[in-house]
């Protein structure tokens, strides 16, 4: 009964040691799209009054959490008896990701109103307004992080797949996991930059000292890292969905290899170029529907 019992523990222990060693080249083989998931985040999460930043935040998690809840049985399920499908779920969603890329860009270029576009604060709508306004860049993030996540999921599935099914479980719930605290721990760290700055400076009475000094760093930094991950947001999204096109759409998976440019930049382009045929099409939809109403 002893020798059977810690015979037990051995294997446990060495199905864990197993799960440690995949779990780190899941997370090597996700760092990328992590990376992007931060920066895509950060930049939807800015924006909202301090006051409601993080319930906002929380908002966003608990949706992000959900999202992964709902993604992970249907990737096992899909890997294990519909493979195809999985490839065609990833090019939908990168399809997403390139018209939200693209459309970023295309206001930046030609600005024109848009509800999300300005910061949601008290001295510019209404307390309804704020509220409605919220829910809309609330549901938007959780859209946006459910087809991040997707690739997440995939990915990390595919570093274990050929494996036992409880290791492909738990490798692929751990990165999950990480996506989710990991990413949305470190945005809630980064949108409360200015309060900890504020502290940091009314706690020291003397006009120069080292709380003050760092508190008015973190202060002044927070705008320009807003607009920092504005920008490397829009270049994730363009990034992943190219990505997701040159890996799996035969066509540009051919084309690829016969342009003679870095990866990085074929990624962006082609994500870019497609985007902006998403981002045409409809706004074409948009147009003809308003005409029918």
């Amino acid at each position: 009964m002893a020798s059977g019992f810690f015979v037990l523990l051995d294997d446990i222990a060495a199905i864990m040691d197993d799960v440690a060693v995949m779990s780190k080249v899941a997370a090597k083989k996700t760092a990328g799209i992590l990376g992007d998931d931060l920066a895509v985040n950060a930049e939807k999460a800015s924006g909202f009054a301090s006051s409601r930043e993080l319930p906002v935040l929380w908002a966003i998690s608990k949706g992000s959490l959900l999202n992964k809840i709902i993604i992970l049985p249907i990737a096992f399920l899909l890997s294990a008896f519909l493979p195809f499908a999985i490839i065609v779920i990833l090019v939908l969603g990168g399809l997403f990701l390139a018209y939200e890329g693209a459309e970023k860009i295309y206001e930046f270029v030609f600005p024109h109103s848009h509800e999300d576009s300005e910061g949601i604060t008290g001295e510019t709508f209404t307390e309804e307004e704020i509220l409605e306004a919220e829910k809309g860049k609330i549901k938007s993030a959780i859209v946006t992080d459910f087809i991040l996540s997707v690739e997440i999921v995939i990915i990390a599935l595919g570093t274990v797949i050929g494996k036992p099914i409880t290791q492909q479980i738990i490798v692929t719930s751990i990165i999950a996991l990480v996506a989710t605290v990991g990413v949305y721990g470190i945005v809630a760290l980064i949108v409360r930059m200015d309060e900890a700055g504020y502290k940091l400076i009314k706690f020291s009475k003397r006009d120069k000292s080292v709380s003050k000094f760092i508190g008015n760093i973190l202060v002044k930094a927070l705008p320009l890292v807003i607009k920092s991950l504005t920008v490397i947001g829009t270049i994730a999204l363009l990034l992943v969905a190219g990505g997701i096109f040159v890996h799996y759409i035969p066509f540009f998976h051919d084309l690829s290899p016969k342009i003679n440019m870095p990866v990085i930049i074929k990624e962006f382009v082609v994500g870019l170029v497609l985007g902006l045929v998403v981002l045409v099409v409809v706004n074409l939809f948009k147009k003809l529907f308003k005409k029918v109403n």
